[in-house]
């Protein structure tokens, strides 16, 4: 072999190992990604499509006062009794359609889907994978989980196999199968974004945050992870279009069988109640509590004869612990809460006046309706200028008899630039607290008021149709 003959041999090797050595990186990435085949031939005969008929009555159209009906003959009459009928009104009565996912999880005819899927219904109707469709009555369904429990008179079915929420991680694969749209058994996957998220409407679930594709009718599906195995209960997604925006959310299944197990023994759901209204913990109110770090749920109200007040928790306090579990913020707090056996003792960790202490709380049965009457907005009268930039009035008498727990404080009537709009004050908002102090009188407000420490966050707590929160005050040097 001649030198030539011999490079041309060498550089021929060399792309020959390349190309091996590229083959076997393709091959080995390719096995890396997950294989969703398997899961969805098992998994799937167990997932239903779920429709309902609900039957809604209209309101009889009205013509604006003083005018009289269209009359008989005009091409306007023509277009109205095609539009409502020979009498020119709407149907009375008419049938609202809706459509959801489920899935089975015993073989006699249980399954789990949304509350909201099922909510009002007149006529659930159950598709199984085999197009059966049978008509499906309710066992029991909770509406601050958006979990129910449907069952259909059939046997020997295919069922889902239950994993733990306990055990998900964020970063793992998992997948979606319903019936978006009405699509039956369409199959979605991507990867779990985020653990314990709080939405503002659902106070008690921890939702499981993923970008599976999630569209209505989706509602009330399984979410998988890898081992085919339920995690979760696909639930809600997050859009300002209506549709997927890469947001979506899962009740965990941990939380969706406690909630089953409940329904079907007791037709209801008992959850641990502690009687206090929270809000989250900035950075300026952390400095103002003398807290290192903002965390934990700070107290804005204690209802009355609720287990916090029997147990000493006071408005300011903020929670950093609960049961022994750390609390990160305020919307990791109930649903800790809701799941505490009623009866329960259990130690509450707090921040009080820079200072940490733990208080024993026994947790009782949240009630049926926590609703809490909120104060009005006072009218303008008497108006006091001050340093905060704001004009404030004494309540008025039907102010006081409305405020439950706190029968004293002023109220807000003009907010102008200053440190009070900085931090927050809104016109109608009712300071209660100042730095810790109660307000008692305008008078009281003004001596409070020309004590504040220049350059220093102090709390203030007013109350406003949200219900009470917590302002970090600062008065600049």
């Amino acid at each position: 072999m001649n030198q030539t003959h011999a490079r041309w041999w060498n550089a021929g090797f060399l792309v020959a190992a390349l190309l091996m050595s590229l083959s076997a990186w393709s091959t080995a990435h390719a096995r890396s990604l997950p294989e969703f085949t398997d899961i969805v031939e098992q998994s799937s005969p167990a997932v239903v499509n779920i429709s309902t008929t609900q039957t809604m009555k209209s309101r009889r159209p009205q013509f604006p006062h003083g005018q009289a009906p269209i009359p008989e003959g005009t091409p306007f009459d023509d277009f109205f009794r095609r539009f409502f009928g020979e009498e020119g009104e709407m149907p009375e009565e008419f049938n609202s359609r809706s459509l959801g996912s489920g899935f089975i999880i015993s073989d006699d005819g249980y399954l789990l889907t949304n509350h909201h899927v099922i909510k009002d219904a007149d006529e659930i109707i159950v598709r199984l994978s085999d197009r059966r469709e049978l008509k499906a009555e309710v066992v029991g369904s909770d509406p601050r989980s958006d979990v129910a429990v449907l069952k259909i008179d059939a046997n020997d079915l295919p069922v889902v196999r239950i994993g733990r929420s306990s055990d998900v991680k964020v970063g793992e694969w998992v997948l979606a199968i319903g019936s978006p749209f009405d699509f039956d058994h369409s199959v979605t996957a991507g990867i779990v974004s985020a653990l314990q998220r709080s939405l503002p409407s659902e106070n008690y679930v921890p939702f499981i945050q993923t970008d599976v594709a999630i569209n209505p009718g989706n509602s009330g599906g399984p979410l998988f992870n890898l081992d085919g195995e339920v995690v979760g209960v696909n639930a809600q997604i997050y859009s300002r279009t209506g549709g997927f925006m890469g947001l979506s959310f899962a009740i965990p299944i941990d939380l969706a069988m406690d909630v089953v197990a409940q329904l079907k023994t007791n037709g209801k759901v008992s959850r641990g109640w502690l009687g206090i209204l929270i809000q989250d913990v900035t950075r300026d109110l952390a400095e103002s509590f003398g807290m290192d770090r903002p965390e934990g749920a700070l107290v804005s109200q204690v209802l009355p004869n609720s287990p916090a007040k029997k147990a000493g928790l006071q408005v300011g306090d903020v929670i950093v612990e609960f049961n022994r579990r750390r609390v990160a913020d305020s919307g990791s707090l109930p649903p800790i809460v809701g799941r505490t056996e009623v009866g329960q003792e259990v130690p509450v960790k707090v921040v009080r006046e820079g200072k940490t202490r733990t208080i024993d709380v026994t947790i009782a049965e949240l009630p049926a309706d926590e609703d809490i009457k909120l104060a009005e907005s006072a009218p303008d009268e008497a108006k006091s200028d001050n340093r905060l930039g704001v004009f404030v009035s004494e309540l008025t008498q039907e102010q006081r008899d409305e405020l439950e727990g706190k029968k004293s404080g002023v109220s807000v009537n003009e907010v102008k630039s200053g440190p009070g709009r900085d931090a927050g004050l809104r016109r109608g908002d009712i300071i209660l607290m100042i730095n810790n102090e109660d307000v008692k009188d305008l008078s009281q407000f003004q001596q409070l008021v020309k004590k504040l420490p220049a350059g220093k966050s102090v709390p203030m707590l007013v109350y406003r149709g949200s219900g009470p929160v917590f302002l970090a005050l600062r008065v600049p040097k």
